[in-house]
């Protein structure tokens, strides 16, 4: 029997079921051929437009969200009332690209416990910048100088996991379970994320905390003995006995700790080594995910920036995508894969030595604390540059950023009830990989033998905008959390979106808009609400469900209503749209608006540096930064920072407080500011103190220099 027919057999049999009174709930048809099913067959919703800086999401069994931003809010979705709101709010260290990161569900979240998992950046003592010097960053780490000046700047990025009660993390309910020791004080690459497999072991990915930046575009491997160690990735992702660039598999203990399960790279005890290393010689391997049905471990992991290779130096910029499954050392800092070695150099005479050798590496780095000789170079299943791949066409060019995606896992219970959203059974088993800089999303087909077979396009017509994360939720949908264009702030396209399958012809969810006639003032404020441009795409009747204060309960049913604050307080009014007609009725979705009484916003404004203004890397470039408040500015609450962009991505270089001030920007070796999309992107951001028990709120303002011809 074709396809046509499969479909045909299968419409007759469930107008018959409708008929005869059979179908008490509908439910979606899935794909049942070889054919992909069409764009149209789904829809985008989003869930909250207004994320914050967004790094990474978990999906709750019942189908709440919650999200993480950088500098260190958590963010809960409700599906139910739409509602989005904070369920906690971490003191973080925030320089360069440290904050807060990963979040995860315990396995057994909601069966045996309710543990939440985050990665973060506790503040310790760390330096920070001193506003009362605005020509010192004492902030930053320097670049050269002696061991006693780097001390300073050594710091964690935590694990630690957290009890979930009444919709809010309880900080208090801490309990530690790693610590991985950085560098702070400068960049690059500390991200990391979390999975969990069937048999409860965490893997945690870990960056190469290291600056890429003086290296020219190729591996960044400086032993000089008066530069910072930061500058020598062979002292981490190289490095045995180091927890950074790998991929972490422990075994949490209850009160906190870990145990280490047998099967890991070195068995404990084994001496120069950590036991808690799976995977090794990773640069920024950013997501990962898992299968727990096979134990698959699919590991994303970012390029350095060379446009082409060199024969003094190596090859040019390669991302990579591996399925892990069993421990290995993947290469860098001495081989992009198995078959493409880096160059020994010598940054301090400039002298090029032999390639490494991909076979048996050797690492006889001065900053080396491991083992000498590694494991041979691991070669992973997808790799491509910056210009067209020839083993791999379908991903195309431009730049560099993959993203393991999620497995899918077909559940034909899921495709059932008043409103489903599951994805059909055509993508059962098809880990998804999402390219941040190039926007898309990818399914990898493997064959029987666990093999890469055939890459399709997944939603080519639906905007992936630098996806964050994606994960499938309880209900087959995909969960998505967007960064959006711009640069380490909540950009205008930031959202964290819910892609449904809604079948050929399927019933879709409104697309609700909310605004008001005013937006802050004091006590009481009455405020006119409107609900104009909302609109359903099938036409149907809708029903309109206002909470102006966050209460979890409505207060207008009305499209068109007024409301009187008659407390200071910062809400977020919320209007949820439900279509109460069709067959499928029972859609809706939400949106909100922010409302500010008694305390009104400060406005930031960058005097100086301006937009376009041109400038040569390494110039010193001074700031002067106007904020308008209700209440008395303190400039030591304001924060610059200068990030090194590069395409739609950047890189925040440093951190300096204060009104006025200096900051040096960053010579970007390896990158030619002629032919490549470089620029030096000047963040202001004001978070006043709050008012009669307010909460402080933010401002910010962003200009985009540009380099000189």
């Amino acid at each position: 029997m074709n396809g046509s027919a499969k479909r045909t057999l299968l419409a007759g049999a469930a107008a018959a079921a409708v008929l005869a009174g059979l179908l008490t709930a509908p439910s979606i048809a899935v794909a049942q051929d070889d054919s992909a099913p069409p764009d149209s067959a789904f829809q985008k919703v989003t869930l909250n437009d207004t994320p914050g800086e967004p790094v990474d999401l978990a999906v709750l069994p019942d189908s709440r969200v919650l999200h993480t931003t950088r500098d260190g809010t958590v963010w809960m979705h409700d599906p139910a009332t739409g509602l989005n709101t904070k369920a906690a709010e971490l003191d973080v260290y925030e320089h360069d690209e440290e904050g807060l990161q990963s979040i995860a569900l315990d396995p057994d979240f909601g069966k045996k416990n309710t543990w939440v998992y985050l990665y973060y950046s506790p503040p310790m003592d760390t330096p920070v910048d001193d506003p009362s010097t605005p020509d010192v960053n004492e902030g930053d780490a320097p670049n050269t100088g002696t061991a006693a000046d780097w001390e300073r700047f050594e710091g964690v990025i935590r694990l630690s996991r957290f009890q979930f009660t009444k919709n809010k993390i309880d900080l208090g309910s801490e309990q530690q379970i790693l610590d991985v020791p950085v560098d702070r004080g400068i960049c690059c690459h500390v991200g990391g994320d979390i999975v969990f497999d069937a048999a409860g072991n965490l893997y945690l990915s870990t960056g190469d905390d290291t600056n890429p930046f003086s290296s020219d575009g190729y591996t960044p491997i400086d032993e000089r003995p008066d530069r910072n160690p930061s500058y020598d990735a062979q002292r981490s992702s190289g490095n045995t006995n180091d927890l950074r660039g790998k991929v972490l598999r422990i075994h949490p203990k209850n009160g906190g700790g870990y145990t280490v399960p047998k099967g890991n790279l070195f068995a404990p005890g084994t001496a120069k080594t950590r036991p808690e290393i799976y995977a090794m010689g990773l640069r920024n391997p950013f997501r990962i995910e898992i299968n727990r049905k096979n134990g698959d471990l699919y590991v994303a992991d970012y390029s350095p920036d060379a446009d082409e290779a060199s024969p003094a130096r190596g090859p040019a910029g390669y991302g990579k995508w591996a399925i892990v499954r069993k421990p290995a050392n993947y290469g860098w800092p001495y081989c992009a894969t198995a078959e493409l070695p880096y160059v020994d150099y010598d940054f301090g005479t400039g002298a090029s030595g032999a390639p490494f050798d991909c076979a048996a590496p050797v690492n006889e780095s001065p900053h080396n604390t491991g083992l000498r000789k590694l494991p041979p170079v691991q070669q992973p299943d997808v790799w491509y540059p910056y210009s067209s791949s020839a083993e791999f066409p379908e991903l195309g060019t431009g730049g560099i950023g993959p993203m393991a995606g999620p497995v899918y896992h077909f559940d034909k219970k899921a495709t059932h009830g008043r409103t489903p959203r599951a994805w059909p059974k055509y993508f059962d088993g098809a880990p998804l990989f999402y390219e941040w800089t190039r926007d898309y999303t990818k399914a990898f087909r493997l064959n029987r033998d666990g093999k890469l077979s055939k890459i399709e396009s997944v939603l080519p017509s639906i905007t992936f905008d630098n996806g964050m994360d994606m994960e499938f939720g309880p209900d087959g949908a995909l969960y998505v959390l967007e960064y959006g264009d711009g640069y380490f702030a909540e950009n205008p396209d930031a959202q964290l979106a819910r892609i449904d399958y809604i079948g050929q012809g399927g019933n879709h969810s409104p697309t609700p808009k909310a605004s008001a006639d005013k937006i802050n003032g004091v006590a009481p404020l009455t405020v006119t609400f409107s609900s104009e441009g909302t609109v359903d795409a099938d036409g149907d009747r809708l029903r309109y469900e206002w909470d102006f204060d966050a209460d979890g309960r409505v207060d207008s049913r009305q499209a068109n209503p007024t409301f009187t604050y008659k407390e200071n307080g910062l809400y977020r009014a919320t209007l949820k749209v439900t279509d109460v007609g069709g067959p499928q009725r029972g859609r809706s979705a939400a949106t909100s608006v922010e409302i500010v009484v008694g305390n009104a916003a400060p406005v930031v404004e960058l005097v100086q540096p301006v937009e376009g203004q041109t400038f040569h890397f390494g110039d010193v470039v001074h700031y002067e930064v106007r904020v308008t408040d209700d209440q008395a500015v303190d400039c030591s609450r304001v924060q610059v920072t200068y990030i090194l962009g590069h395409d739609q991505h950047g890189h925040p270089q440093t951190t300096a407080n204060g009104c006025t001030g200096s900051i040096t920007t960053t010579v970007p070796s390896g990158h030619d500011p002629e032919t490549d999309d470089l620029s030096g992107v000047f963040a202001a951001t004001y978070t006043d103190a709050g008012a009669d028990g307010l909460p402080a709120l933010t401002g910010t303002d962003e200009v985009v220099l540009q380099p000189a011809d």
